[in-house]
């Protein structure tokens, strides 16, 4: 079976990798996003996929809009039988939808009409969800909204962070289409509708909802520090500059009359915070303004932090 896979992140290597070791799949082509300025350099840096891509000496399409009609030629031309898409990053034209004669099919990181959208993995944290799951499905221009061909469900534990539940779900989409993708050839498969009213979103995370708010329950505010951990990262700010939190555990103690995100403690492994309705966060990870990642015990080697500071405070 000869096939087209699109993806772009860390999300979709282990995906590719699977299709490139299975010996009854050709992998006719990659395609992926543009190689695009990483660093304080702005040295242009190649997309994971197309790294791996290149490993294997496959063919590599790079297209800046894949609706552009001379892209939609491009990949149509090497005949596939199916295209592949795992976090590919644009949406794709009818053109493209209609050209291979097995359709296009998706690996989406969430348990579908859950989280449709760029960002189910970490939504499904923050969230507080103690389950997610990966979705292969048709691809239909609506965002998201295919039949659905098989899913798998994938327990979030609490020690989870995004870094982890992604890599656990990449796994776990790799092995899922390699179990479907026969019964795709063979035809033993009934495509199940998504109920639209059943479905929920996860749009791309945006600089404000990095922002912690302290007045939420510590529980609600672990969420969204595991759901932005390795990156990118949930936020306060500390004598005004941006302070970023990395590492936070909950508190069975009580600090009803504390304002919130207020320090109430700095000892050796750490330091106490209030949040929302009395509850209290340990702070184990964090990163000051212009420094790296540390452990909080380190961050307080070098810097004293009064009972009384209030993290998220305006200047």
């Amino acid at each position: 079976m000869k096939v087209i896979f699109m993806g772009t992140p860390d999300f979709a290597v282990p995906i590719l990798q699977r299709l490139v070791d299975d010996r009854t799949i050709d992998v006719a082509a990659v395609v992926t996003q543009p190689d695009r300025p990483k660093g304080r350099k702005h040295q242009l840096t190649p997309s994971p996929v197309k790294v791996l891509a290149e490993k294997y000496r496959l063919p590599v399409l790079q297209p800046e809009k894949v609706r552009d009609p001379q892209a939609v030629r491009n990949i149509l031309s090497c005949r596939p039988d199916l295209l592949i898409t795992a976090a590919y990053g644009q949406i794709l034209p009818q053109s493209l939808l209609d050209g291979p004669r097995l359709g296009c099919v998706n690996v989406h990181a969430s348990l579908l009409p859950m989280y449709r959208g760029a960002a189910p993995i970490q939504q499904a944290i923050i969230d507080g969800r103690k389950e997610t799951g990966v979705t292969i499905m048709y691809m239909v221009k609506k965002l998201d909204a295919g039949d659905i061909l098989s899913q798998v469900r994938v327990p979030i534990q609490d020690s989870d962070t995004f870094g982890t539940l992604h890599d656990k779900l990449s796994e776990a989409g790799g092995d899922l289409l390699m179990q479907t993708l026969p019964r795709i050839v063979s035809g033993d498969i009934t495509p199940k509708t998504q109920n639209d009213n059943e479905a929920t979103f996860a749009p791309s995370i945006k600089r404000e909802d990095e922002a912690i708010d302290w007045s939420k329950p510590a529980s609600e505010v672990r969420n969204l520090i595991r759901g932005l951990n390795p990156f990118p990262g949930a936020y306060t700010t500390l004598n005004g500059k941006v302070f970023k939190i990395f590492g936070a555990e909950l508190v069975n103690t009580s600090s009803e009359k504390a304002v919130p995100g207020a320090v109430l403690k700095a000892d050796p492994d750490g330091f106490l915070v209030a949040a929302g309705s009395g509850t209290v966060l340990s702070i184990t990870e964090c990163q000051p303004s212009g420094k790296k990642r540390m452990r909080a015990a380190d961050f307080l080697r070098g810097t004293i932090l009064d009972p009384g500071t209030v993290l998220g405070a305006r200047r």
